[in-house]
């Protein structure tokens, strides 16, 4: 990264600074579609032209990405102008000070598995995800050992950045892919070592009746988790 974009990273984030700003961030970004100026100016309890104030100045920074529609049915005069509507920005933001390059290894080391092809390589890979998946259940902020197993879960998975969100059928789906770039090169790499990483949280947590699998989605997480049989 040149001193010019890693000035612009750093302005972009700045602009969370602001706490008004970053709840109607943190908002936006926790829903699953997208959200207009009254619904964000509701939710934060502040009030519309503060709201759209805000959320422009997330776009302008990069943050939030914009768009126009009109959210009734009607068409035609007097169906009134469509609304401007607000979700995250596809951008993806990566600061360090000073400045590393783990992914830069980790796309090396990926590559590198990927091409040599053998099965011992990948049950290796999948064994140190289980492992460290387990070590992350170890963390005191994954707690809440009263919850039910599939809120429990989705818990942890938030705290690990997986964004996780309950369907309509109880299922939970990841809507973050914290390895997404990697993904992108060796998916099947990727996404086995990604499954191995939760079942070894799942394991450490001991949440033994919910189950992960492998359940690819348009942009979000490849897996997918629901109770077990018997425990529904």
């Amino acid at each position: 990264m040149d001193s010019k974009d890693f000035a612009k990273q750093l302005g972009s984030l700045a602009a969370l600074d602001e706490p008004v700003r970053r709840k109607l961030y943190l908002y936006v970004v926790g829903r699953d579609g997208d959200v207009s100026r009254d619904e964000a100016a509701r939710a934060t309890r502040v009030s519309r032209a503060l709201a759209a104030f805000h959320l422009d100045k997330l776009v302008k920074a990069g943050l939030l990405e914009a768009t126009f529609r009109r959210l009734s049915a009607r068409v035609g005069p007097g169906a009134g102008r469509p609304s401007k509507l607000y979700r995250r920005a596809s951008t993806r933001f990566d600061v360090s000070l000073p400045q590393r390059r783990y992914e830069l290894a980790a796309h090396v080391l990926a590559q590198a598995l990927a091409e040599t092809r053998t099965q011992d390589g990948l049950e290796v890979l999948r064994g140190a995800a289980r492992d460290w998946g387990s070590r992350l259940a170890q963390d005191a902020s994954l707690g809440t050992r009263h919850a039910l197993p599939l809120n429990r879960a989705s818990h942890a998975l938030q705290v690990c950045g997986f964004e996780p969100r309950r369907t309509r059928d109880g299922e939970v789906v990841l809507r973050n892919c914290p390895f997404d770039s990697l993904r992108a090169n060796s998916r099947e790499l990727i996404c086995g070592m990604n499954l191995a990483l939760i079942e070894g949280l799942l394991a450490g947590l001991d949440l033994q009746g919910v189950h992960a699998r492998l359940a690819p989605r348009a942009g979000m997480c490849c897996v997918a988790l629901r109770n077990r049989p018997d425990e529904e």
